[in-house]
């Protein structure tokens, strides 16, 4: 309560009754929120795991990660793609063995955290699965491919990483590669502005074999032509599995209103993510701010802060906060942009964590309530929660598996 002046005692019941109904609201809000959050399935669509996932080094239980089991359960976050990443690198015959070694590895990892933990998740393979896993009572893990580079030059891997449980492939990552150009060219690669002005010839196989198999086309990071042609090409919904609006941030990484527009039109889903650079700009005063609060931690970045103390953390965190760092009110500003730009029925939440991810409010998987709380603050119902925590992710996956079995 602010200060009030002596001879202003008479307003002092006035506003201790207006923060008392404050308060009362924002419980009864938090109590809603809570209701709803049990209810509904909480889907993220991208969470990073490192080579050494699901080890001794990176125990997928209580590793300090953004993502772990303990985290997803006290969260709330009842399902997650779990992402076999792989880089660009030079496209070389030896390269390509490489990467498709490297994406084993991945696969093995998300495979072993359900042979370690069975009692507490499994692999959906399916999006009945999804909601079967759900309502055993288990957590949910589900596969995405991050840059089809791991294909290579050859088609048929695709099917054998389906049948390892791969339903979404993001067609390239940072550098263009055989499929499609990349919103981020790499010149140290030799990538011009533009390779395949879109999505190469082989590219259009490929989502012609994605669409066979089963498997979602994913246009996160990948250049607006290409983004524009693959929603073309496709014979089923594609989804954007990280991205947010170009209208609000003008970063590469997101979506402009056209490509937006076509993908709603299409059936397909933007997933918008709670990374902060997606979310909006700071200023040079509040990246030096936020580089000074780091520094005082002894940190060069968020991603490095697990050696603190939870104390630490929280400080941290109001810290960021102080100075206007991204939060989870940022963040459901692109979700409310690209609702009312092309509707409830095409938009969905991830986080990038352990990939960049990670925002005040939502750094971790044990804060996911926080991004529900925010939806109801801003007067999204039950129903609609439940379309954007993961109903419309598994809408376009039933759809994609409907095609993919009428063409078999």
């Amino acid at each position: 309560m602010k200060y009030v002046p002596k001879h202003l005692g008479y307003l002092v019941p006035l506003v201790s009754l207006t923060t008392l109904v404050n308060a009362q609201t924002d419980e009864a809000l938090h109590a809603r929120a809570e209701g709803i959050h049990a209810q509904v399935i909480t889907i993220d669509s991208h969470d990073d795991i490192p080579f050494d996932f699901a080890t001794e080094a990176v125990d997928p239980l209580d590793a300090s990660r953004q993502v772990n089991l303990e985290k997803m359960a006290s969260g709330g976050l009842d399902a997650g793609f779990f992402i076999v990443y792989v880089g660009q690198t030079e496209r070389t015959p030896e390269n390509y063995e490489q990467a498709k070694t490297d994406a084993m590895t991945k696969f093995n990892a998300i495979h072993r955290m359900s042979e370690m933990y069975p009692e507490l998740i499994e692999i959906a393979h399916s999006a009945d699965d999804v909601e079967r896993i759900h309502d055993s009572g288990k957590l949910v893990a589900a596969i995405g491919i991050e840059n089809g580079y791991v294909i290579g030059t050859d088609i048929s891997l695709l099917s054998q990483y389906h049948d390892l449980g791969a339903r979404y492939v993001t067609l390239a990552h940072s550098g263009h590669n055989d499929i499609s150009d990349s919103a981020q060219p790499r010149p140290e690669l030799g990538d011009e502005e533009s390779e395949h002005n879109g999505i190469s010839e082989f590219g259009e196989q490929v989502i012609a074999e994605m669409n066979r198999v089963g498997i979602m086309v994913d246009v996160s990071h990948i250049s607006k032509q290409a983004a524009l042609d693959a929603i073309r090409l496709s014979t089923a919904p594609v989804i954007a599995s990280h991205s947010n609006a170009r209208a609000l941030t003008d970063h590469y990484r997101n979506m402009d209103d056209e490509t937006l527009l076509a993908l709603g039109e299409s059936g397909g889903v933007m997933q918008a993510t709670a990374l902060a650079a997606f979310l909006k700009r700071l200023n040079p005063e509040q990246r030096e701010q936020t580089s000074e609060i780091l520094n005082d931690y002894g940190i060069e970045r968020l991603s490095a802060w697990w050696d603190l103390t939870e104390q630490q953390r929280e400080e941290i965190e109001l810290r960021l906060s102080e100075i206007g760092y991204a939060n989870v009110s940022d963040f459901i500003d692109h979700v409310d942009y690209a609702v009312n730009l092309i509707g409830i029925d095409h938009v969905g939440l991830s986080s990038d964590f352990d990939g960049g991810g990670g925002i005040v409010g939502w750094f971790d998987a044990g804060k996911t309530l926080n991004v529900t709380l925010e939806l109801v603050r801003r007067g999204y119902n039950e129903e609609e929660i439940r379309k954007l925590w993961g109903g419309n992710l598994l809408r376009v996956w039933r759809e994609v598996e409907r095609i993919a079995a009428e063409t078999l």
